[in-house]
């Protein structure tokens, strides 16, 4: 409850400023760099001193392998580095201590360290994280897809299961843009753009923080800031994750892959209209992406692309069925 009553307050505040004249989409963006990397740093100064932890790893070969490694500073991919090559390139996520553990996240305390990849004998944990990184791709894309006279409010990403056969980001446009229909060709222009982002490899930079500062990062967004609220009464800590990818901040609501490198395949598949909403006409944007060591043979993809073409009823219950596996190519 106080947490909540705080969001109320801090909302309030930053309202009022959103409620004049609304910056270009390249201030908006700029301005929330500056509070990232201001809280970035702020927080990389509660470690004046390197202090030494020890960092037990697990996993296939790694067993009994202990690293010394700097508290507040050093990350998991820090630890991957002092591996191989493979354990570097291919890791994705982590588990610190059983814990999810964004790859970019600095470890803290000494702790066991397991090192997740596409390839595990159970990459469950993996593909949920994957999708909603696709998901925070596919948002970054669409908010700098259109002309800068037109708004895009990004909402409150869906999480739906991988089973779903697509990964989806909700959005409202500008009003002007409500009678319009996305053509075949619209959505191969914000496929390139995915695929440009995923070229860069650009990194999911994580960064826990106070609800007060994920305001002020989502001043221009009364939608963002009551996320923002939401997720902060629901975590037990009060607090929110926000991530960075290139100039892009978003807030998520679980970890995301260590960088866009790891989409392989990557398509935006459709977007349907789910009428009218409380932010406005909302839209499902929906998509379908395979990680860099998985592919799958043309006549497969074409099979799981017609089937995430479907609206994605997010919240239902999903088919128990997965979608065919590479393997079924022939």
């Amino acid at each position: 409850m106080a947490t909540r009553t705080a969001c109320q307050v801090f909302r309030r505040r930053f309202s009022s400023a959103s409620a004049a004249l609304r910056p270009s989409t390249a201030e908006i963006r700029s301005r929330r760099n500056a509070v990232f990397s201001r809280e970035q740093e702020r927080q990389r100064a509660l470690y004046p001193r390197i202090e030494k932890i020890e960092v037990s790893l697990r996993g296939p070969g790694l067993d009994g392998t202990l690293l010394i490694m700097n508290k507040g500073m050093s990350t998991p991919l820090s630890c991957a580095r002092h591996l191989t090559e493979y354990h570097m390139n291919n890791s994705a996520l982590a588990l610190v201590d059983g814990e999810l553990w964004p790859l970019h996240q600095p470890l803290t305390d000494s702790c066991t360290l397991t090192l997740l990849m596409f390839n595990d004998s159970d990459p469950t944990l993996l593909n949920e994280a994957y999708w909603r990184s696709c998901s925070a791709l596919l948002g970054q894309v669409l908010e700098t897809a259109f002309k800068d006279d037109y708004t895009v409010e990004l909402l409150s990403t869906p999480e739906v299961p991988v089973t779903s056969g697509a990964f989806c980001c909700d959005v409202v446009l500008d009003p002007q843009l409500d009678s319009w229909t996305p053509s075949p060709e619209s959505l191969r222009s914000l496929t390139r753009g995915a695929q440009q982002l995923i070229h860069q490899n650009l990194a999911w930079e994580p960064l826990e923080v106070a609800p007060s500062v994920a305001l002020e990062v989502f001043s221009h967004s009364r939608c963002k800031q009551e996320e923002v609220e939401q997720k902060a009464s629901d975590s037990p800590k009060g607090t929110v994750m926000l991530y960075r990818c290139g100039d892009h901040v978003l807030l998520s609501g679980g970890p995301l892959v260590a960088r866009t490198g790891l989409c392989s395949q990557y398509e935006v598949t459709a977007m349907h209209s789910l009428g009218q909403g409380p932010w406005g006409h909302h839209r499902r944007t929906q998509g379908l992406s395979l990680p860099l060591q998985l592919q799958a043979h043309h006549t497969v993809w074409r099979r799981l692309r017609e089937r995430a073409e479907k609206l994605v009823e997010a919240g239902a219950k999903q088919e128990s069925t997965p979608p065919p596996s590479p393997d079924s190519a022939q």
